[in-house]
Order: structure tokens, then sequence, then C-alpha cells
């Protein structure tokens, strides 16, 4: 089996934390909320027979720096494309989950020359999930909270098991998928000093993000996008046209809805997304 290495550069005013494995044309994964680069875990091995893998923390994220601001898509994805620079990568195939999606989103919009073809897991664009009526803002209470300046880390810090539990037990099709040992990991991540904020900066950006996606709404991501999604999520496949969003968004969109599944595809059902990513992936040759 290939092992990860971690390893850490100095890119775009950042020190960040990433994770290499394999060999080949570069595939890079960009994790989501509340996670960190080992939500990619199974993936990675699987992979990287393949390809050359790089899974970074982003932005205010694991073991990446928090800085004050730039958690803005537009910023994110340019720490993305340094991190790839600082590599020798000049083109890689993307792959994001959920909050890493709107990253590489916005990277596949601002550097269409530097993605081959991209994967988005189990997100909806901001532009979209912002506008919010009662039901969508009552299932989205986490978009909102995480918006208010200081409360969420003063009610979360200390707490960060029991907020883990709750968030992770709701967002998975079977709520105790994930082990004592796998939520240990994360509880690890956000304990730390800054880490609680430092995630929760990411969607305090939101308006942002909006006004950013406002500007080029019309403009399709033009590479192969495959849109990934859990069938069984609440605030995800129950609420939202997945094919219908992103067929708005991107000219050569292909889907894969997985049942029995909720918002961690990649966790809840990694053989099936690892099968549905090798495939996507095959005719990418660096």
């Amino acid at each position: 089996m290939t092992k990860e290495i971690h390893c850490t550069a100095t890119v775009n005013g950042l020190k960040m934390h990433y994770v290499e494995a394999g060999s080949g044309p570069p595939v890079i994964l960009l994790h989501g909320f509340p996670e960190t680069w080992y939500c990619w875990r199974h993936q990675i091995p699987a992979l990287a027979e393949r390809y050359r893998i790089i899974a970074p923390d982003l932005r205010g994220y694991g073991e990446t720096t928090r800085p004050t601001d730039g958690y803005d898509k537009r910023t994110m994805a340019a720490d993305v494309l340094a991190l790839m620079h600082h590599l020798g990568i000049e083109k890689a195939a993307i792959v994001g989950h959920d909050r890493g999606a709107r990253v590489a989103a916005r990277f596949a919009k601002d550097y269409p020359q530097a993605v081959d073809r991209l994967v988005i897991m189990d997100a909806i664009p901001t532009l979209i999930s912002n506008r919010m009526n009662g039901d969508v803002s009552q299932d989205h209470w986490f978009f909102i909270l995480n918006n208010v300046p200081d409360l969420p880390e003063m009610l979360i810090g200390g707490r960060e098991e029991a907020w883990l539990r709750f968030v992770f037990s709701r967002w998975c099709f079977n709520p105790e998928m994930l082990s004592d040992e796998e939520i240990g990991v994360y509880v690890k991540a956000y304990s730390k000093p800054g880490a609680l904020r430092g995630a929760f900066s990411d969607y305090r950006a939101g308006c942002e993000d909006v006004q950013q996606d406002e500007t080029d709404k019309d403009v399709l991501i033009d590479c192969p996008t495959l849109v990934l999604w859990g069938e069984d999520f609440e605030v995800g496949g129950k609420m939202w046209d997945f094919r219908g969003v992103w067929t708005s968004m991107a000219s050569h969109p292909s889907f894969v809805p997985i049942s029995q599944c909720g918002h961690l595809p990649h966790e809840e059902k990694p053989e099936r997304v690892n099968a549905e990513l090798v495939q996507f992936l095959d005719s990418w040759k660096g």
C-alpha cells in the first residue's frame, strides 16, 4: 500500500500542510467542513496506484496556518494554484467536497488552463445556497451559526467532540458510521488553538464569495465535470436539484447520485466513490 508523506510549503503567504502519495498525473483532493485532508484516507491509497495525489489542509484548517483574512474562495483557489506551482505542477485534476468543492469550482473559473477535469462532491454553489427561504434556512442552521462572529467559538470551544459527533451523526446516512478513532482525529484537529475560528472564517466569507460568483455567473466551467452526491442527505440530495444546478454551472457535466448515503460520500461509500473517480480520471494522462 502506498504510504502518504506529510509535507509543508510556504505558498501565498501561508504555511500549507499537505499529504502526498503516488506518482503519475497529478490529482488534487480538497476537503470540506468540518474535516481535513484526513477525509480522503480511503481515496489516497486507491488513487495513488495511478496518480500523484496531493491532499492539502485548506487555509484555516488542520495543520495549515490560520490567517485573519483571505477566506474568500478566490484567495483559497489561489492558495491551491500556488501549491501546484511550488510542486512543479502546471495542470491537475481537482476533486473537491463541500467547502473544497467551492474552492475547486472557483479554481476552474479563475484558472481554466490549470485544471483538466473537476469533481464536485455533495456541494451546491454558495450563490444558490445563500438564497434561503424558511425551510432552507432551518436546515442550513450551521451556515447561519458559523457566520456569527465569535459566538460559535465560545459555544463550541472545549466541547469539540460533542459538536463533531452531533454534526457527523446527522450528516451521515448511518449515524454511527465514523468510529471513535476516526472522530478522534477530527477532534484533535479542531481542538487546536484557532482551529474553530479558521473553519468558521471559511463560512464568514460567504458574502464575498457570492459577489465573486455574481461577476462571472454566466461563464460556464468548461472542463469535464463529475457531480457526485449522497441522495439521502436532508440538506443535499433531498433538498437540491443537483442536475439542474450544475447543468447551469458547467458545460460538460455528468452526474452520479449515491443511494443510502448522506453528505460524506467519500467516507460513507468509499468503494463506490473510488470506482467512480477511477473511471472519471481514466483518460487523464498528465
